[in-house]
């Protein structure tokens, strides 16, 4: 559902995602005040365009790396719980997010929607990626080889913000035995072509679409970065199957998520970090660990600093200088003695107040998020573990377990003798191996697996038993006022 609180279009239609483009947008920006500038004359040329892109790319890290969306699977499905508050008169204490606490309960409002935002934005988001696929064919002073580049990264964008609204607006595609239960509003065309009051197309639909964006990107990489900075902030072939490869495992469609796993490892030129570097590649601060396949680039202010980053919501510095959020027990107790992951944690005492008793508590922050992170999309560990999946379900369980193995052995874990229990084990090491990364909720819903958090719990409802409506967030009532079209999710 786009926002139709913005989408009457005229011919100077104030761009606001300019605002908050990065520096190289700033020709744009220094305008007289009042003044708004026209789409045909900002996407009249490859300049405006590229610099729309750029523009794009900044708004979907700012859409992915905040609070809500950054810990939402994470702490849904038990990987997270919160620790104490660092300072002020309620230090100590220990209570959820208020940006969250609904949320976190799995009593989330339509009227007043901890996800307003986030579902906002995200069609935002798909809009501006639409105004640039219809501009770019176009253009007059780009190359042939330089327009698909672009419309090879649009189209990336479109496809993975969709996806994200699908994982959390709509049940797993495996909810009903054909996929026929709702999925999202698709939206192909900008709202330059007018008002329009589309309907939620169903699970089978969203990912056809998907997919099929896909697959056009990938096929329109030209292979040359156009935009400013380090090539792995953007969108590529790789990173592009990355996600085509997620998209079919949460499908289920188990032979074309090897496949194209497959296709990654083997011809991305990335390789796994290594077991010697493993911490401290995750520990280097302003650079991304080197098996990255896409990590969005940090804003950054005038003089080129950090201006905020992953550690605003993982981060500890002092004592008194932390963030809420911390690893689990639950999590924490998984692994091995031995697992050099397990050195991915922070252990620190801190007070506490329980009962009204004022005590020091140790709680485990991880090293993944410290130092000026950025947000990790795709790492090259994620497509063993998705071939890995895959292959037990293609009957391939000795291939399953090679490339467990292939990942704990880079851990310093013990190896897996036999295939007993090998899906369970998918489940936990993925759960061990990208932790934070914004997987677990999800997984536990394609597994039609139960929510239970152990450890730390301080929500109302602290487990959910599979199938639950409260798998999925309700669409905005706000949106749903807007669009007598568009049906609510059950329960809300």
């Amino acid at each position: 559902m786009l926002n139709f609180k913005n989408m009457k279009y005229s011919k100077y239609l104030f761009i606001f995602f300019l605002l908050f483009s990065l520096q190289s947008c700033s020709d744009f920006l220094e305008q007289e005040p009042g003044t708004k500038t026209s789409i045909d004359e900002l996407l009249q040329n490859k300049k405006g365009v590229l610099q729309a892109l750029t523009g794009l790319y900044t708004e979907v890290e700012a859409n992915v790396r905040p609070e809500y969306y950054a810990v939402y699977a994470d702490l849904q499905g038990g990987n997270l719980k919160y620790g104490p508050t660092a300072t002020g008169g309620l230090k100590g204490q220990i209570s959820p997010s208020s940006n969250l606490s609904l949320v976190y309960s799995f009593d989330d409002s339509a009227a007043d929607s901890d996800f307003n935002m986030f579902y906002d934005t995200s069609y935002d988001i798909i809009n501006q990626a639409n105004l640039i696929l219809e501009y770019t064919p176009a253009l007059t002073d780009a190359t042939d080889a330089e327009k698909n580049q672009i419309k090879a990264e649009a189209l990336s964008i479109r496809a993975y913000t969709h996806f994200l609204l699908s994982l959390i607006y709509s049940q797993n595609y495996s909810y009903t035995p054909d996929a026929s239960h709702l999925g999202i509003v698709y939206s192909t065309e900008s709202i330059k072509s007018g008002v329009k009051y589309p309907i939620r197309k169903t699970a089978a639909e969203t990912y056809s679409l998907i997919i099929a964006d896909l697959k056009n990107a990938i096929d329109s990489y030209s292979g040359t970065s156009l935009l400013p900075g380090a090539a792995y902030t953007y969108f590529s072939k790789k990173s592009a199957q990355a996600l085509l490869a997620r998209v079919y495992l949460q499908k289920g469609d188990w032979t074309k998520a090897y496949e194209t796993a497959n296709e990654v490892i083997a011809t991305s030129g990335v390789t796994l970090t290594s077991k010697e570097s493993l911490v401290s590649e995750w520990e280097k601060a302003d650079v991304p660990v080197s098996e990255i396949l896409l990590e969005f680039a940090n804003p950054k202010d005038t003089e080129g600093n950090v201006s905020t980053s992953m550690a605003q919501t993982f981060g500890y510095l002092t004592d008194t200088n932390f963030q809420k959020y911390v690893a689990s027990n639950d999590l924490v107790d998984l692994y091995e003695s031995t697992d050099l992951r397990k050195q991915l944690f922070l252990t620190k005492s801190l007070f506490t107040v329980v009962g009204g008793v004022q005590t020091f508590l140790n709680y485990n922050f991880t090293k993944k998020f410290q130092d000026n992170a950025g947000y990790v999309v795709f790492r090259l560990s994620e497509m063993y573990l998705i071939r890995a999946e895959a292959a037990l379900e293609t009957n391939r369980a000795d291939l399953a377990m090679a490339d467990i193995n292939i990942i704990r052995a880079r851990a310093n874990a013990s190896l897996l003798t036999n295939t007993t229990n090998l899906k369970e084990n998918i489940f936990l090491e993925r759960r061990k191996e990208l932790c934070f990364e914004g997987f677990l909720l999800f997984d536990i819903a394609r597994n039609h697996k139960d929510i239970s958090r152990n450890d730390g719990c301080i929500a109302t409802v602290c487990s959910l038993t599979y199938p639950s409506l409260k798998y999925v967030l309700p669409i905005p009532k706000s949106n749903i006022n807007l669009n007598p079209k568009l049906q609510q999710n059950d329960s809300y």
